[in-house]
């Protein structure tokens, strides 16, 4: 009885040893497979967008982009831990911030209302509402740093990231190097949001001949892309594109839209960058697809509703030394735009939404 008993506890110590054994070299073995990845990342965009302009030093991966996918939405970006990249950019507000001002780490408010992500690769300018910042990798390292924001040291940040085996590995995957920089760092979150994109409006499809725009749609389409005519009001329109142009709607310029007097200048923008005063109070000319998820409006988050904006532009306009040319004409007489006609372009403006872009699972948290 004993040696059957010995026989048994001998038998099970084997197979524990074997367990064992097999578990290490498993764990062994998933650090050898940790390696290099440099399956590229192709972003597919329709024919009437150019090319997108991608960085020669950063080719964007399938690995590199999920990594920056990591970084933002990680709150440890952040330095007490409560707020990440996708806090004040979220997918279902157009990858923007539905608060006037978004919220820092200390509880303190910024003073520029978050600008929406996507189509970033067209963007030649700059970025940020002053364009700051030249490169998406060096918009991206400072937000982390700003006391406002995520109020963290590059240094700190890259310690954090340092502890974590799941970063190591992939920046491994992504970077061919478990060494984690602030550089590398910028690197990932570039790449990601390079990726969000957005070319499936309403008005996309009816480019395409796949939909039909409503009556009201129409005239509101038409009145965009009319240019303002104050001797015949009767044919005068909303003179909408010289600003918002394009497949993006966007003109890559920065410009003062009458929204203050010289008095009243509260935010000198772009005049910080280039220390020129034709710059002051002038802002990059933002994008106006899926303009009606990403509300309020304005660098300053000023106007809560499309229907503050358009009245801005019909009756609003303002003088002051900088005021952009395009909209001096409009200034003594205003676009003249009937409620109807203003409910009309609303309802054009309303077809630069993009469902897939909100949906999109690539775009959204893990």
């Amino acid at each position: 009885m004993n040696k059957i008993f010995k026989y048994s506890k001998l038998k099970i110590s084997v197979w524990i040893f074997i367990l064992i054994t097999i578990t290490f070299y498993n764990c062994g073995s998933d650090e050898l497979t940790v390696k290099y990845d440099p399956v590229p990342y192709v972003i597919e965009y329709p024919d009437n967008f150019d090319a997108p302009v991608l960085p020669g030093d950063n080719a964007l991966t399938i690995e590199g982009v999920k990594l920056g996918k990591m970084l933002f939405y990680d709150k440890l970006l952040a330095k007490d831990g409560s707020i990440s990249c996708a806090s004040c950019h979220v997918q279902a507000n157009g990858v923007s911030d539905e608060n006037q001002f978004s919220k820092g780490v200390e509880g303190l408010f910024g003073n520029r209302q978050a600008m929406p992500i996507f189509n970033l690769a067209w963007h030649n300018n700059g970025f940020f509402w002053d364009g700051r910042a030249a490169t998406l990798r060096a918009q991206s390292l400072m937000p982390i740093q700003d006391p406002l924001e995520m109020n963290e040291s590059l240094e700190n940040m890259v310690k954090k990231l340092s502890n974590s085996k799941q970063y190591t590995d992939q920046f491994i995957r992504a970077f061919g190097t478990s060494e984690i920089s602030s550089h590398k760092v910028s690197l990932a979150l570039e790449q990601f949001m390079m990726t969000i994109v957005s070319f499936d409006s309403k008005f996309d499809q009816f480019q395409k001949g796949l939909v039909q725009l409503s009556e009201s749609e129409e005239r509101g389409r038409k009145l965009f892309f009319t240019e303002f005519n104050p001797f015949f009001p009767e044919l005068s329109g909303a003179d909408c594109q010289h600003c918002h142009s394009g497949p993006n709607f966007e003109n890559g310029e920065f410009m003062n839209n009458g929204l203050d007097s010289d008095e009243q200048f509260m935010d000198f923008g772009r005049e910080k960058v280039t220390l020129s005063a034709a710059d002051r109070a002038t802002f990059k000319d933002p994008s106006l697809r899926n303009v009606a998820l990403t509300a309020p409006y304005m660098h300053d988050g000023r106007f809560k509703t499309l229907e503050e904006v358009i009245d801005h532009y019909n009756t609003g306009v303002k003088m002051s030394s900088t005021v952009s040319p395009l909209i001096v004409p409009t200034i003594t007489n205003g676009l003249m735009l009937s409620p109807q006609e203003k409910s009309d372009l609303i309802d054009f403006l309303k077809t630069l939404n993009d469902p897939s872009y909100l949906n999109n699972k690539a775009y959204a948290e893990f």
